[in-house]
């Protein structure tokens, strides 16, 4: 049985679509005015009811719009062409099987595990690869490829929300867990690393990811989780005496805001404060930054540590 079909006759109040799927209830109804979608019905005290097919067509045009699309081009359009859209938009996805540093990884066996909803069967079979293999080989060659590959295969719409957050659950607590063991053992040459996102950035795996690297090299990490206003981050590196602040960027966020945020949290943070940016933005990767390091990719976390550390030892 389809896991969509016992929903079929469900209708979603306006607040409830909105949770859903992250359009604000003003953005919908500007959008049934404007573009004559959706089409709610009404119940029995007159208030907008959605039925699912709606509320699934509505996920799929969010999905694009984080992607960059304007409303004004594909609310319009049949879901029929927003999924061609959608696969259009991961014309190059991530290989299945990928060549890690010592070994090729199927990343197969880990999608099938979270497509038959065996969550406990895939923390299982990731946590064997982290105590086998370590940590740096765990981010490196198995997440980072095979994040890529889930978010590829849920904007093709072919993994749900829930079983993309329950890879999300799955991964930050075999992460979390391995970061609290070596935060035992940090390194007074290391910098004091602040970790967070900008307020309109909600996705924190990268970030974790991050962390981690960060943690091998010995720094010392203060995470304040994501969407942090510009002034708090600026507050808290002053608070925690930090010595780089990081951030990460999902390839959904808008350039603009990216840029624009680096500029201004430059300008708050002291002088001696280091500001690093990473992440799959377009704008990290095709623009020139002045305001930031980039950093291109994980491995490259270890390289700017290690430049850091040879400059305060240049400064002392």
């Amino acid at each position: 049985m389809n896991i969509h079909e016992p929903f079929n006759n469900v209708v979603l109040s306006i607040a409830a679509v909105e949770r859903d799927t992250g359009i604000g209830k003003d953005t919908l109804r500007v959008w049934e005015r404007r573009y004559g979608f959706p089409t709610p019905g009404r119940d029995a005290h007159g208030e907008r009811v959605y039925p699912m097919a709606q509320v699934e067509k509505l996920r799929i045009i969010k999905r694009l719009m984080d992607q960059g699309h304007r409303p004004g081009r594909i609310v319009a359009q049949s879901v029929e062409q927003l999924q061609q859209l959608s696969q259009a938009q991961v014309a190059s996805p991530q290989p299945l099987s990928v060549s890690a540093s010592t070994t090729q990884v199927d990343l197969r066996q880990y999608i099938a595990l979270l497509t038959a909803h065996d969550n406990e069967g895939l923390r299982r079979q990731l946590n064997q690869v982290l105590a086998r293999e370590g940590l740096k080989y765990f981010v490196t060659d198995l997440v980072a490829p095979l994040t890529t590959a889930v978010g590829d295969a849920w904007m093709r719409g072919e993994l749900e929300v829930f079983e993309e957050h329950a890879y999300t659950e799955c991964v930050t607590g075999l992460l979390r867990h391995a970061i609290n063991v070596l935060n035992e053992h940090t390194a007074d040459s290391a910098p004091v690393v602040l970790l967070t996102t900008f307020p309109q950035e909600s996705h924190g795996l990268g970030l974790l990811m991050a962390e981690s690297m960060l943690a091998l090299d010995g720094c010392r990490c203060i995470a304040l989780g994501t969407q942090t206003p510009l002034r708090d981050i600026a507050q808290a590196a002053v608070a925690h005496h930090i010595d780089v602040v990081a951030l990460s960027f999902s390839m959904s966020m808008n350039a603009n805001h990216v840029v624009d945020g680096l500029g201004e949290l430059r300008q708050l943070l002291p002088v001696t404060v280091e500001l690093w940016a990473g992440g799959q933005c377009a704008a990290l990767q095709r623009r020139e930054q002045t305001y930031a390091v980039v950093l291109r990719d994980l491995v490259g976390i270890s390289n700017e540590v290690k430049r850091w550390r040879k400059q305060q030892t240049s400064k002392s």
